[in-house]
C-alpha cells in the first residue's frame, strides 16, 4: 500500500518535473529565437550605420547618399524595391531623390501615362523621377501627412492599379528634430514575403539614422559652401582693395589721409582720389544702401562711371550730375548712392564741394578751434532721374587756411554702437577733430578710427565706416 502511494507520488512529482523542464526548454528557446533576432536586427542596423559612415569619410555626394539609403535599405530587408522624396524648403511637396530600378509606384499615376507606358514602356519611370507629391497623395504623401512610420499588409487602395502591384509595403517619415525631412518607402511584390513588425523595428530604425544622415549632409554643404563663399569674398575683397586707394596722393600745401573698414569682407563704402589735371585733385567719398556682396558691385559700378566723367570737369555739382544721369537705369528701387564730391586747387587755397545726400564733411578751423558742417544742398544718387537731382544739386566753394582740416566721413562711424546701444554721435566725431586736427590728416584717421574701435569695444561692426581727411599745410 505504501510502496504504491510512494511511487505514485515519485511519478508524479517526475512528471511535474518533466513538465517544468519541457516549459522551461520552451522559454529558453524562445528567449535564444528572440536573441539571435535581436542580433539580425543588430546586424542589419549595423550594416546599414557602417555604409553611411564610410559615405560620409569618402565624401559622398548627395546623389550617392540618396542611393546609399535607399538601396541599404532595400538589401537589409530584402525588399523589391525602395523610393526616398524630399521635402522641399517650403514643406509644400516632396520630389524624388532616389527611386530604385523597378520600384512600384508608391505615389498615384495618372491615366494618361498608363495609356502612355502601353507605348512608351518608361512613362511611368519617367513620371516618377519627376512628380513631386503633395500631402496625403499616395503611400507616400499619406505618411508625411500623418508623421508615422507603418506596415502597410494591403496597400491596393493606396496605389494605382495597372502601374505596379504591391503586395506589402513599408514607409516611414525621415524625422530630425521634429522636422520630417522626407518619406522613406519600401515595396514588395506578389512573389514577395510581406513584411513584419520586426521589419518594422528594424525599417525604424534605418529612418532615423538615415534622418540623421541626410541632416548631416545639409550640415556639410552649408560648411562646404559657406568655405566656397568665403573663399569668393576673400577673392573680392582683394579685387575691392585694388580699387580703394593703396595710398594717399601728395599734392602741394595739402595732407591727405584716408582709411576704408569694411564690417563684411567686401564693404558698400567708396573713397577715392582723381587727378584730373595736374593743378587739380578730385576726392570722393560714397556709401551705396545696403552692405556686403551687392553693394560692392554697385560702389565698383560708380567708381568706374565717377572716372570716367571726372575728368577735365571743374564743377563739382556737373560731375556728380553726370554720374547720375548714368547710374540711375542701373540702381534698383530699393538702393541709392549717397557721395560728396570736392574738387582741390592745388594752385590755390580753394574747394569746391558738391553734396549728393552724404553726411554734412566737417570743416576744423586752426584760428577758432571750431568746427563747421558743410551742407550744400543735394539728393543721393539713383533716386531720381535728373528733373530734381540737376535742380537741387549746386557747388559750395570755400577757402582754406593752413592749419584748417577737412573731415569726410560715412555714417558708419556716428552710427556705430556700444554694447549698451548707444551711438558713437557727431558731437564726440566732432571733439575727435578738434583733438587731432593740429597733428595734420592722418592723425585726424587714426585718432578717429582708435576712439570709434575703443568705444565700440566687443560689440560687433554692423556698418563700414570710411574717413577721410584733408589738411591745408
Amino acid at each position: 500500500m505504501w510502496t504504491y502511494i510512494y511511487f505514485a507520488l515519485f511519478f508524479g512529482t517526475f512528471v511535474a518535473l518533466l513538465v517544468v523542464l519541457n516549459a522551461f526548454t520552451k522559454k529558453v528557446s524562445e528567449l535564444e529565437r528572440q536573441r539571435a533576432e535581436i542580433e539580425v536586427e543588430e546586424d542589419r542596423v549595423f550594416d546599414f550605420l557602417h555604409g553611411l559612415g564610410e559615405a560620409f569619410s569618402e565624401g559622398v555626394r548627395s546623389s550617392e547618399l540618396h542611393r546609399l539609403i535607399v538601396e541599404s535599405a532595400v538589401r537589409i530587408l530584402d525588399a523589391h524595391g525602395g523610393a526616398l522624396y524630399l521635402a522641399d524648403k517650403n514643406d509644400t511637396t516632396m520630389s524624388p531623390a532616389f527611386i530604385s530600378k523597378g520600384c512600384p509606384p508608391m505615389v498615384e499615376v495618372p491615366r494618361h501615362i498608363l495609356e502612355q507606358s502601353a507605348v512608351t514602356p518608361v512613362a511611368i519611370e519617367s513620371f516618377l523621377r519627376l512628380h513631386p507629391v503633395r500631402r496625403g497623395e499616395g503611400i507616400i504623401g499619406k505618411c508625411w501627412d500623418s508623421g508615422h512610420a507603418r506596415v502597410i499588409e494591403d496597400p491596393g487602395d493606396e496605389t494605382t492599379p495597372g502601374a505596379g502591384e504591391i503586395t506589402s509595403a513599408l514607409v516611414g517619415p525621415l524625422v530630425y528634430r521634429r522636422k520630417i525631412l522626407g518619406v522613406l518607402g519600401l515595396a514588395n511584390g506578389p512573389m514577395s514575403t510581406p513584411f513584419s513588425i520586426a521589419d518594422l523595428k528594424v525599417f525604424k530604425a534605418i529612418t532615423e539614422q538615415g534622418a540623421f544622415a541626410l541632416y548631416n549632409e545639409v550640415v556639410y554643404l552649408e560648411a562646404s559652401e559657406k568655405k566656397r563663399m568665403d573663399h569668393d569674398l576673400e577673392i573680392a575683397r582683394e579685387i575691392q582693395g585694388i580699387l580703394l586707394p593703396s595710398s594717399s596722393p601728395v599734392v602741394p600745401g595739402y595732407e591727405l589721409s584716408g582709411v576704408n573698414i569694411p564690417a563684411r569682407q567686401v564693404s558698400g563704402d567708396y573713397f577715392d582720389y582723381i587727378r584730373m589735371d595736374p593743378s587739380r585733385l578730385g576726392v570722393v567719398i560714397a556709401d551705396v544702401s545696403g552692405k556686403g556682396v551687392p553693394a560692392s558691385l554697385i560702389m565698383a559700378m560708380c567708381r568706374s562711371v565717377l572716372r570716367s566723367e571726372a575728368i577735365n570737369k571743374t564743377s563739382a555739382s556737373e560731375v556728380l550730375r553726370r554720374v547720375n544721369q548714368q547710374l540711375y537705369p542701373d540702381i534698383k528701387e530699393d538702393m541709392f548712392i549717397s557721395m560728396a564730391y570736392l574738387i582741390l586747387d592745388a594752385d590755390g587755397r580753394q574747394v569746391t564741394l558738391a553734396r549728393a545726400g552724404h553726411d554734412a564733411p566737417l570743416l576744423y578751423r586752426a584760428a577758432t578751434r571750431e568746427v563747421e558742417k558743410l551742407t550744400p544742398k543735394g539728393m543721393a544718387l539713383g533716386i531720381d532721374s535728373g528733373e530734381v537731382f540737376n535742380r537741387v544739386c549746386a557747388d559750395f566753394s570755400f577757402t582754406l587756411e593752413k592749419g584748417d582740416c577737412i573731415l569726410l566721413y560715412t555714417d558708419g562711424a556716428t552710427e556705430a554702437l556700444d554694447q549698451e546701444g548707444s551711438e558713437y554721435g557727431l558731437p564726440r566725431l566732432v571733439q575727435g577733430l578738434q583733438a587731432s586736427a593740429p597733428h595734420g590728416a592722418a592723425s585726424v584717421v587714426r585718432y578717429v578710427a582708435d576712439d570709434v574701435k575703443t568705444f565700440v569695444g566687443n560689440h560687433p561692426q554692423h556698418d563700414d565706416i570710411t574717413l577721410i581727411a584733408i589738411a591745408k599745410t
